[in-house]
């Protein structure tokens, strides 16, 4: 009996003859050729003359059928195992088609709009590099699938030369022997240690050798994960500034717009892994859609704090009372972390008087810059004509502050100073120009006979055209700082370091403007100028501070409280002093001129300008116009007092003024 069926075996010669009526199974490990001819064999066999005859009609059937059957099934499974590697073909393919997020397609409309056009050419280089990188990769080796043939773990070892071993275990014989010998001799112990760094230093070089191997082919498929890398960041960014151009609401909360990128970037990564730049986009707009929806209900929420003051102080009255109950618990500090980690991650890292010793000593620079063009024509006499073209000299205090700290972090005037040069010379460029035109003068002459008659005469007209250009701080930022420092700076410029008074310039009244009909003014024996304090009072209930700082040269706004005093004293006529920092530039002025009066001064005159200290630390935060006093108190017009132009008065002793800047009207 054999695994094809019932046998008879002749002894005398050895030949076996198949007597069982069952079909034998079909041999896969056959051609489909061979099998179809070993299947129509024995279908003939079957119904051969000396095979007895089936004893009914379906009994002879069978057979057949199921040989037929066999053969088709066998032929099926042929074609079935091409079809399958075919897919499997196909599939791989679509797979690392689909791993590979191709470049972003921009709209007419997108590549129009010029606030998305730079970070439009950045996607466009990083997908160029990375189409660059992946078409130096080596092509993939095609492998050929294999069915039922891994019966045992793969090995991750390479071959092995059957010589090796035998090789080693002769080497630490040898060694073993000379170690054994070698105490009793210096000059071979000497010898044998040589030879044994000889081989450490020979492995060791094989082994370097293998590695740098290694490294120089993988070294493009590391460029092209770099590329792929600063692909997905560029995309990232502009899916970002699309949210922001579509949605000009998100820009309000810096700390909120720095969140909503870094969610963006992550979405967009998470997006392109799973399934490409198509899912990516799609994430990105879901992404920008909640940030949508969450600066709304921020919008929201500030509003019903609006409606409803006196209960929103009593909560915070009520979290108070809990935070002293419960400020002995360690686990209330992870309650204000984040709160704690906003603000010192938005103010500026440097102390105060550092802070305020670099904005003098740039302030210093920009006065020398001024003194240098009023002198002009002094250190360079002997011109017929000279021309100014004169753009603004002075900055904004917090732009400086936060481009030294975005790009220094903490610093000192020290570690500053060549920086603030550095900047100062990138900020202001001073130019000197000579001209010369021939122009004509009519002279008298006397001819030989006594008669005058006029001649024109061509002479030289000598000219020095000064030039001087301005950059604000905020033009020169993006070329000196990467995306990170830019963006650290934006932040620091929305929340003025959380110091927004540190350098002067403005008040935090919020109490409203005062009413002085009633007041009886008394005049001292100085002229004032009623024209400019007139002309004060009616900017009254301005909010913002425009236009005095956009006059000032500034392109956004600043601090704006001296720019509104030089701003009426230009108005009035007067082209000095113009300043636009307190103590840095304003008190130096009339100081330097003689023109400063003490906060005892007593014959203080409408137009002058007062200065306050509210601190009291030396440094004047503050300035406004004096209307006049009625003997006790003082009344002034002050810009950015709680952002606003508003009326004030003060007593004549109240210790924050720090003093008059003394005008002269003559």
């Amino acid at each position: 009996m054999s695994r094809d069926g019932l046998t008879e075996q002749n002894q005398t010669t050895g030949e076996s003859e198949l007597i069982s009526k069952r079909i034998q199974d079909a041999d896969f490990q056959k051609t489909p050729e061979q099998q179809a001819a070993q299947d129509a064999a024995q279908l003939q066999g079957a119904v051969s003359p000396s095979s007895p005859l089936p004893h009914a009609p379906e009994h002879f059937s069978k057979p057949q059928d199921a040989a037929a059957e066999r053969v088709m099934e066998h032929i099926g499974a042929g074609q079935t195992r091409k079809a399958s590697k075919k897919a499997v073909r196909r599939a791989q393919e679509a797979a690392a088609s689909k791993a590979q997020p191709s470049r972003l397609q921009f709209t007419d409309e997108e590549r129009a709009t010029p606030e998305l056009e730079k970070y439009i050419k950045k996607s466009d280089k990083a997908a160029d590099r990375l189409d660059a990188a992946r078409a130096v990769l080596p092509p993939k080796k095609k492998s050929r699938l294999q069915f039922d043939k891994q019966e045992t773990p793969p090995s991750f070892e390479g071959k092995r030369n059957p010589l090796s071993r035998p090789a080693q275990e002769a080497g630490i014989f040898v060694h073993n022997k000379i170690h054994s010998v070698e105490k009793d001799n210096s000059g071979v112990e000497g010898a044998h240690k040589s030879e044994e760094a000889a081989e450490r230093m020979g492995k060791y070089g094989v082994r370097k050798v293998k590695e740098g191997y290694r490294s120089h082919k993988l070294k493009p498929y590391r460029k092209a994960a770099q590329a792929e890398k600063a692909a997905a960041k560029a995309n990232a960014d502009f899916y970002y500034h699309k949210a922001l151009h579509d949605n000009p609401q998100l820009r309000s909360n810096p700390l909120s717009r720095f969140m909503q990128k870094q969610k963006i970037k992550r979405e967009y990564a998470k997006a392109a892994r799973k399934g490409g730049a198509a899912t990516a986009k799609k994430a990105a707009e879901s992404t920008r859609k909640a940030a949508k929806k969450t600066a709304e209900e921020t919008r929201k929420a500030a509003l019903f704090v609006a409606r409803h003051p006196v209960g929103v102080l009593i909560a915070i009255a009520a979290l108070l009372l809990f935070i002293i109950i419960f400020a002995g618990l360690s686990s209330c500090s992870s309650m204000f972390s984040g709160a704690v980690n906003g603000v010192v991650g938005t103010s500026y890292t440097s102390e105060d008087s550092d802070l305020v010793a670099v904005e003098n000593n740039y302030a210093a620079m920009e006065n020398e810059l001024q003194a240098e063009i009023d002198n002009i024509e002094h250190t360079h006499p002997g011109y017929d004509e000279y021309r100014y073209d004169l753009d603004a000299i002075g900055h904004n205090p917090h732009e400086l502050a936060s481009y030294l700290t975005a790009l220094l972090q903490s610093y000192t005037p020290q570690s500053a100073q060549a920086e603030i040069e550095r900047i100062f010379d990138m900020q202001y460029t001073l130019t000197l120009t000579e001209e010369v035109e021939v122009r004509y003068r009519t002279e008298t002459r006397t001819d030989s006979e006594g008669n005058s008659y006029t001649v024109e005469v061509p002479y030289n007209y000598y000219i020095l055209n000064v030039k001087l250009e301005t950059r604000p701080i905020t033009s020169l930022a993006p070329e000196l700082l990467n995306n990170e420092q830019l963006e650290m700076f934006h932040v620091y410029m929305e929340t003025s370091g959380n110091k927004p008074l540190i350098f002067g310039g403005g008040s935090p009244d919020g109490s409203p403007s005062e009413d002085i009909s009633g007041v009886q003014f008394v005049n001292g024996t100085r002229p004032g100028n009623t024209a400019l304090v007139d002309l004060a009072k009616q900017q009254v209930g301005n909010v913002g501070g425009y236009p005095y700082w956009s006059w000032y040269g500034f392109n956004s706004r600043v601090e704006w409280c001296a720019c509104f005093v030089s701003w009426c004293y230009n108005q009035a006529g007067a082209r000095e002093p113009r300043f636009s920092g307190c103590q840095s530039q304003g008190v130096p002025w009339f100081q330097s001129r003689g023109q400063w009066g003490a906060r005892d001064y007593e014959n203080i005159a409408p137009g002058d300008a007062i200065f306050f200290d509210w601190d009291l630390d030396g440094s004047a935060d503050h300035v406004g116009i004096v209307i006049g006093t009625d003997g006790s108190r003082v009344y002034t017009v002050e810009g950015n007092s709680g952002d606003a132009c508003k009326i004030k008065s003060y007593a004549l002793t109240y210790e924050c003024i720090k003093g008059y800047g003394l005008m002269n009207w003559d």
